[in-house]
C-alpha cells in the first residue's frame, strides 16, 4: 500500500526543524507532501514559487531514496479537502512546545469533523530544533542575525541575497 501523507504549513522559510519533520514522516509514510499554504491575504517573506524552491533545494542532498519520496505542492482552501483530492491518509503537523499543542488539537478536531479519513500524526522535531520557528529565523534575519544555525544552507542563502537587495521580493 503507498501510504501519502500531507505536511501542510506556509514554510516561510523552511527550517531545520521542518526538515526534522519530514524526515520523521518518512520513517511512517511511504511518501510525504511538503504542502505550501497559499493565503493572499498573508504577506511572506518568500514567493510560493521561493519557497517550494527553498524546500527543493534543501533536500537535494538527502539520500535518493528519502529526496524522492518527498514532493512540495501549493494548495488554496482547506488542507482537508485538497487531502481528499490527492488520496492522502494523514496531516503531519510538527509540535515544538506544549503551547502548539492547543491550537494543533483545534485544528485536528475541526479537520477530523470534516474529513473523517483524514489522520492528524503530531510530530516533535529533535530537541536541537524545538525551539526553532519560521517566525523566530525571519526575525532574527530581520535584525541583522545569524540564522545559520536555525536553517538549511539554502534558505540561508536566500535570506543572505535578500538582505542584499534591501529585503524586497
Amino acid at each position: 500500500m503507498d501510504c501519502l501523507a500531507l505536511y501542510p504549513g506556509t514554510f516561510d522559510p523552511v527550517t531545520l526543524g521542518h526538515l526534522d519533520v519530514i524526515r520523521r514522516a518518512l520513517r511512517l509514510f511511504d511518501r510525504v507532501e511538503v504542502t505550501l499554504a497559499t493565503n493572499i491575504a498573508k504577506r511572506t517573506l518568500f514567493s510560493d514559487d521561493e519557497r517550494a524552491d527553498l524546500i527543493r533545494q534543501s533536500i537535494a542532498g538527502w539520500p535518493a531514496e528519502e529526496r524522492e519520496r518527498v514532493s512540495v505542492a501549493t494548495f488554496e482552501g482547506l488542507v482537508v479537502e485538497h487531502a481528499r483530492r490527492r488520496g492522502a491518509a494523514a496531516l503531519v503537523r510538527g509540535l515544538r512546545q506544549v503551547s502548539d499543542f492547543d491550537y494543533e488539537m483545534r485544528m485536528a478536531v475541526a479537520n477530523r469533523r470534516l474529513a473523517e479519513e483524514v489522520v492528524t500524526v503530531f510530530l516533535t522535531p529533535s530537541e536541537e530544533h524545538a525551539f526553532t520557528s519560521a517566525t523566530l529565523v525571519r526575525e532574527i534575519h530581520r535584525f541583522g542575525g545569524d540564522v545559520a544555525s536555525f536553517v538549511p544552507e539554502p534558505v540561508r542563502a536566500a535570506l543572505a541575497a535578500r538582505r542584499d537587495n534591501g529585503g524586497e521580493r
